[in-house]
């Protein structure tokens, strides 16, 4: 049997409270040309900035993946985020097979 961690390791492991959460999502693009990319790219940045958030991912004009979490330390990303990020893609008509995950776990992928 483990036994407990204590609230200073825990807040180091970003385990118990100090967890983060974040969430996947994936789609396809139907773009014209990588301008057409970058120029959507420009428009999610400002968009998951506007909610202190960040990314890590990427894509072309034809797939686009990330995976998005809080821009403070020890901070989560919400549902609410879930439900603003994923409502503005399904608004772009060059958007296709949009999949967003549950909240996980964003240093050991469990999830929420």
């Amino acid at each position: 049997m483990s036994k407990p961690k204590s609230r200073r390791l825990q807040k180091k492991l970003y385990m118990g409270e100090f967890t983060e959460y974040g969430f996947m999502l994936s789609c396809s693009l139907g773009l014209e040309s990588d301008q057409d990319f970058s120029k959507l790219l420009d428009q999610f940045i400002a968009l998951i900035e506007s909610r202190d958030l960040v990314m890590a991912g990427g894509g072309d004009k034809t797939q686009f993946e990330a995976f998005i979490w809080s821009a403070h330390r020890y901070g989560s990303a919400t549902q609410d985020d879930i439900k603003v990020i994923s409502d503005w893609f399904k608004a772009l008509p060059t958007v296709d097979q949009l999949q967003v995950s549950e909240l996980v776990d964003a240093n050991y992928g469990v999830s929420f």
